[in-house]
């Protein structure tokens, strides 16, 4: 796994290359919703990560509900909720809003929580669209489509805390997303964009969280509440989830 990892870790670096350092940086919006975002994506999707690119800037929170192609446990929600089966799709319960559209859900963020006007980058959705998939294609198509996997989804929701363009947490959220598990993404952005990603950045909550937590600012950091568990490092986190949750075609365990 050494090796593979490694070049695992080498084409997620490629990818955040290509995307120019966005999804680093975070500027926290002026208002916190109460309720937690809900977001419907995969993690391999082009317009899934502009999105994700936002909630890292905006210092925003979300339960992620990953949807790989193949997946079983909740394309069929959003099919059900939106009429299609779409990605991105956004579920605000806290303004009783769902939408579909990269655009329209960055437009909807920035105007809801941010005290400021969406920055000229993201009026020019056409050119992130193009950008992103360009930055996909050193991935190889990794997160996106589900594998087997041990039982139904776990009682709770893991935590993870990362930032979109993080090389290491990309991979991570590769697992998380093919075995269809949930999870709570706590936007830990850095608080400028080439700042030291150990570095706190004032009023990010996250970070001062992960710091009082962990003792250190460490990316990616997994929190998995069903087996009161905590890691941190790339490596080691995908190995606790293959094994505690992954399954081989044959219905083992995966280890």
């Amino acid at each position: 796994m050494d090796i593979l990892h490694t070049l695992n870790i080498a084409s997620s670096m490629t990818a955040t290359v290509f995307r120019g350092g966005a999804g680093i940086a975070t500027h926290p919006a002026g208002a916190q919703p109460e309720m937690l975002l809900e977001l419907y994506d995969f993690e391999g999707c082009p317009h899934c990560r502009l999105v994700r690119e936002v909630l890292t800037e905006l210092d925003l929170d979300a339960r992620i509900y990953p949807c790989p192609k193949g997946g079983k446990l909740f394309r069929a929600k959003v099919l059900e909720l939106g009429g299609k089966t779409q990605f991105p799709f956004l579920v605000d319960a806290n303004t009783r809003t769902q939408m579909y559209e990269a655009a329209d859900i960055i437009r909807y963020l920035y105007s809801t929580y941010a005290a400021r006007q969406r920055p000229w980058y993201w009026r020019i959705i056409e050119i992130q669209r193009l950008l992103s998939i360009i930055a996909g294609l050193p991935r190889l198509g990794s997160g996106s489509r589900a594998r087997p996997r041990s039982a139904g989804p776990p009682a709770h929701p893991l935590e993870l805390y990362s930032f979109e363009a993080n090389p290491f947490a990309r991979p991570v959220r590769d697992v998380l997303c093919v075995l269809e598990l949930p999870y709570i993404l706590r936007s830990t952005g850095c608080p400028a964009w080439g700042a030291s990603a150990t570095d706190p950045a004032p009023g990010s909550r996250n970070r001062a969280r992960l710091q009082a937590r962990a003792g250190e600012i460490s990316i990616p950091y997994l929190i998995d509440p069903n087996t009161s568990t905590q890691m941190k490092e790339s490596a080691d986190i995908i190995r606790y989830l293959l094994r505690t949750y992954g399954q081989t075609e044959n219905g083992q365990t995966k280890k």
